[in-house]
């Protein structure tokens, strides 16, 4: 217990309440995210990411033999004269990549068994990316949604984007935790705002999916499919140990859980039980996995029982 309360002051975090203070601390570690394109960016816009796209620009691409029409200051006098024949100048093109986050507060995001809910894992990933994305100097954009309401916020550079993000941040997990479950009407906010950000996410982008996608229907992975023909779409599932397997104990204990809709009792130590399920579990995050892999959605998992920056740093170590 003593660690999880270190834990939890080195996060300036309760764990279950979110402040602006805990998404501040990201812009200190902004560098633990890579942001570099993972395929060439498609946007026709002027910025800082090397498309295939030729043009006038500040890289170098290659020399080529002089074609009418050609701008005369671009000739490169040093080839032309080693060769004999009129050279020009051609350039690749520096293009602008917007970084749009998807925050998901439904629900099923306020549950967590350790250190801090799923929604306030959600919210740090969400400040890390904003936080990296403009140290690099791209534009920062984002969609936070919970059942009743959703935020969006256009696509800004500097700082004053990011601090904007991080307000709905906290504007928005406050009403959340406050929000019963209720399947029909979470699987219909979550296409919801899989819809909207499939039209506030410019083509070209680079897009964060931040979720535990429990609310993932055919209706969103729809949009979703859309979505990634123009975009490059990246997923951090957000999941809890619970979510997992059951808490191991010393001896039987009868427990009361509900979703919201239907209660249950369940035995904790009972290994048939435990068992089963595991393989619930199993089956249930496959589904999801499976889903994003036929989408051609790249898939990170972070878990909440564990500080974020911790999981970065050793998931770093592991490539080394």
């Amino acid at each position: 217990m003593t660690d999880i309360h270190s834990q939890l002051e080195k996060l300036k975090s309760n764990g279950v309440v979110l402040t602006t203070a805990e998404l501040l601390r990201y812009q200190q570690l902004s560098k633990l995210v890579n942001l570099t394109p993972k395929r060439t960016p498609q946007a026709r816009l002027a910025g800082s990411y090397l498309t295939k796209h030729k043009g006038r620009g500040m890289e170098f691409d290659e020399a080529r033999h002089y074609q009418a029409g050609d701008d005369i200051r671009a000739i490169d006098w040093r080839v032309t004269a080693r060769t004999g024949k009129t050279h020009t100048k051609i350039y690749r093109e520096e293009r602008e990549r917007p970084v749009f986050i998807f925050c998901d507060y439904l629900p099923s995001m306020s549950f967590g068994t350790q250190l801090l809910t799923k929604a306030v894992q959600a919210a740090h990933i969400s400040s890390l990316i904003s936080w990296s994305a403009a140290a690099r100097g791209d534009k920062v954009g984002a969609l936070v949604f919970n059942q009743s309401e959703h935020k969006e916020v256009k696509p800004l550079s500097r700082k004053k984007a990011v601090l904007h993000v991080c307000h709905e941040l906290v504007a928005l997990n406050k009403n959340a935790t406050e929000e019963e479950p209720n399947s029909a009407r979470d699987q219909q906010s979550f296409a919801d705002a899989c819809a909207r950000a499939r039209r506030l996410a410019k083509p070209g982008s680079l897009v964060y999916l931040v979720s535990d996608f429990q609310n993932l229907s055919t209706a969103a992975e729809q949009h979703l499919s859309h979505l990634t023909r123009h975009c490059e779409v990246r997923a951090i599932v957000v999941d809890d140990p619970f979510e997992h397997s059951l808490p191991e104990t010393g001896s039987l204990q009868s427990v009361s859980v509900s979703d919201g809709e239907v209660k249950q009792r369940w035995v904790l130590g009972d290994s048939k039980e435990t068992q089963s399920y595991r393989r619930w579990r199993e089956e249930q995050n496959s589904v999801i996995s499976q889903t994003l892999k036929k989408m051609n959605i790249s898939r990170y998992h972070v878990s909440s029982a564990f500080p974020l920056d911790e999981q970065l740093q050793s998931m770093q170590r592991e490539r080394v």
